[in-house]
């Protein structure tokens, strides 16, 4: 094959493939409303399954669920029958791939669900196999023509069960009113983890804050700023609440033999930028950049917690 075969012979596989995505639509159905359902209520784990290339398919799938809130299990059909079948409990529910739905190395699977009352959910393309027939509730989607030439390598039939355990993952996130500070707690590693760590996690507390309030004399503020180190100080007043802040670039407008004498109020910028504490380092992040700002006070109800600086913020990104 020349150059533009190989481009033609992908550009085919494409279009079958969305050809048979586009057959999804009628598998979104009450059937897709049913499963979720038992798995939102689920009290345990799901027990997700699959041989071969399905198998590739479900493990993908249990790792998403897992990652989104819903705590999931890969198992292979193989393993079951040699003692993992231990593992799956009367709280779980078992989600199973398969395009055919007649892969024999479900049927102890299915068995032990039968047995025990574990509810089975499938998602195949075949109605009249074994396993649609023994599921508690069983998705159909059409069967499709694969991209493989021969019409035998799973390809369309996996990329369709792909979106389908992806839809329900999604469908199940929704519903949990999953955040991103929820899926930073299971991808503390890399960058996405690094920014959807909470800014409440970094950020400088306590004796740290350069506080001062709005009557304090400046020979104190000029004090507090350099004892801090942020190269400002926020202002607040009887109730706690930020009114202003005081940076370097305040001193060098106001400076003059008399500044230290005067009170803060009369040196600050008032409505000072601040952030709330179960805001994310990359919204931070995003808005310092903005603001072209080095420091940010991080304010609940208008009352300092913490404050950062940019270079915390780029630390933890490095």
């Amino acid at each position: 094959m020349n150059k533009q075969q190989i481009i033609n012979e992908a550009k085919r596989v494409l279009k079958v493939e969305l050809e048979s995505i586009k057959t999804l639509h009628t598998s979104f159905n009450n059937i897709f409303c049913k499963i979720v359902s038992v798995i939102f209520k689920t009290k345990g784990r799901v027990i997700v399954v699959g041989i071969g290339k399905s198998g590739h398919i479900a493990n993908k799938i249990a790792a998403t669920l897992s990652s989104t809130g819903t705590p999931a299990q890969f198992v292979h059909p193989a393993e079951a029958s040699h003692g993992d079948l231990g593992s799956i409990t009367e709280n779980d529910c078992i989600l199973a791939f398969s395009n055919s739905g007649q892969s024999q190395e479900l049927n102890d699977i299915i068995n032990y669900a039968k047995r025990f009352g574990v509810p089975l959910l499938s998602v195949s393309s075949n109605k009249n196999s074994i396993l649609s027939k023994k599921s508690d509730h069983a998705l159909i989607f059409k069967k499709p023509t694969e991209a493989c030439p021969l019409n035998l390598a799973p390809s369309s039939s996996t990329t369709m069960s792909l979106i389908i355990g992806d839809a329900i993952a999604i469908a199940l996130l929704k519903m949990r009113g999953f955040k991103k500070s929820n899926f930073s707690n299971f991808h503390p590693k890399g960058n996405l983890g690094k920014d959807l760590v909470k800014i409440s996690e970094i950020m400088h507390v306590k004796s740290k804050l350069p506080l001062v309030y709005e009557n304090d004399l400046m020979s104190k503020v000029l004090i507090i700023m350099t004892k801090k180190s942020f190269g400002c100080v926020g202002v607040i007043n009887n109730n706690n609440k930020l009114i202003g802040i005081i940076t370097d670039g305040d001193l060098r407008r106001n400076m003059n033999i008399s500044i230290i004498n005067k009170k803060a109020n009369k040196i600050m910028t008032a409505k000072p930028h601040f952030i709330s504490s179960d805001a994310l380092v990359v919204e931070a992040l995003n808005f310092m950049n903005k603001k072209k700002i080095t420091s940010l006070f991080i304010c609940d109800d208008a009352k300092p917690k913490g404050i950062i600086h940019i270079h915390d913020l780029l630390r933890l990104s490095s």
